[in-house]
């Protein structure tokens, strides 16, 4: 595959690619510092047999984020898709992001930045076009509320794959069905939708050369705010000092602190589906936080290494790495999330990014 990559990335670069090589990750898409003859250095992921439009869905998000100016995102270079027999390369050229130490107040830098991406905000709870979560479809035709948007676009179709494949139980099942026959009455106070990146976890942060924050593998869609910030909970990796300096920018709404849970039941079942079940412990504690409005207890995560395995919203330092479930038992301990200092923009967005 390397010398059809090196043809149509050379074609679409308008520049022969003198270098392409492959750099760590690669779990979902293979990915690539690329040394062309007219200078320039850029990053690529590719993805042999690539779902229709799953470049092409990233590429869109990235510069929905950018239009908003509030934080730094890869600039998208090139993109190709291919269909789903192989025709042709399908890649996505982003510029290549250098890594550097955080800068002191990296935090704050990011917690308003992402107050101000939010408050850009989104013409409707859903986006123009369905894009990818992971290498799973993502529904995002808009409703009219956000209860109807999480319940049906997000939480509802999930669910259904869950029940279907077998991975969570009949009872879990028809708590969840209860709980979203009362959305209306759990999602908070109504507020206009937020432009959300949609996979905000510690591995699609990325400090840049300047030690700047930037954000990578976005899912995006119009929503409610506190889904990106119940994301961020969810893994850890984010000091308080984000949050708070988000809140200086957007105060939270009250009740906030009682709907972590409830938002962080559509990357557990995300998850629950990517990886087989793996997530089930971890999703019906969730469910349960919700009936009690509890504490929400990060679960813990390891690399994973496999091939064989569905990966899911993890961390590509580059090309995609992910992160596996196995020890989801244990719901409790240390809840370090591997920090964002990839050298380049990871691979697919998103829930496992």
């Amino acid at each position: 595959m390397d010398g059809a990559l090196r043809r149509d990335l050379s074609r679409a670069l308008a520049s022969p690619v003198e270098t392409l090589r492959a750099v760590a990750g690669g779990d979902i898409n293979e990915a690539w510092r690329i040394g062309l003859e007219d200078g320039r250095t850029l990053f690529a992921k590719s993805r042999k047999r690539a779902p229709a439009r799953f470049f092409r869905c990233e590429a869109q998000g990235l510069a929905w984020l950018a239009e908003a100016g509030s934080l730094r995102v890869p600039a998208v270079v090139a993109m190709s898709d291919s269909d789903e027999a192989g025709t042709g390369s399908a890649f996505l050229v982003l510029e290549w992001l250098a890594s550097g130490p955080r800068r002191s107040d990296f935090d704050d830098v990011l917690g308003r930045g992402l107050a101000r991406l939010h408050l850009a905000g989104a013409p409707c709870f859903g986006f123009r076009e369905d894009n990818y979560i992971g290498s799973l479809p993502q529904p995002n035709r808009p409703a009219d509320t956000w209860a109807e948007f999480y319940r049906e676009r997000r939480i509802a179709p999930q669910l259904r794959a869950a029940r279907d494949a077998g991975w969570l139980s009949s009872a879990t099942v028809a708590r969840c069905e209860g709980l979203l026959d009362r959305l209306e009455e759990r999602v908070g106070d109504p507020e206009p939708p937020s432009r959300l990146h949609g996979d905000l976890w510690g591995g699609n942060l990325h400090s840049d050369g300047t030690g700047t924050p930037c954000l990578i593998d976005p899912a995006v869609y119009g929503g409610h705010r506190e889904m990106d910030l119940a994301m961020m909970r969810l893994f850890g990796g984010f000091s308080p000092r984000v949050f708070e300096a988000y809140a200086e920018v957007s105060p939270p709404c009250p009740g906030a602190t009682e709907r972590v849970a409830l938002y962080q039941l559509y990357p557990l079942l995300v998850h629950v589906n990517l990886f087989h079940g793996s997530y089930a412990g971890a999703f019906e504690s969730a469910l349960a936080r919700c009936a009690r409005g509890g504490p929400t207890r990060r679960p813990r995560r390891r690399a994973l290494r496999s091939k064989d395995q569905e990966p899911s919203l993890t961390a590509p330092v580059s090309g995609g790495s992910l992160v596996s479930p196995d020890s989801l038992a244990e719901m409790a301990g240390s809840h370090a999330v591997p920090g964002g200092t990839s050298p380049i923009p990871s691979t697919s967005f998103t829930v496992r990014s």
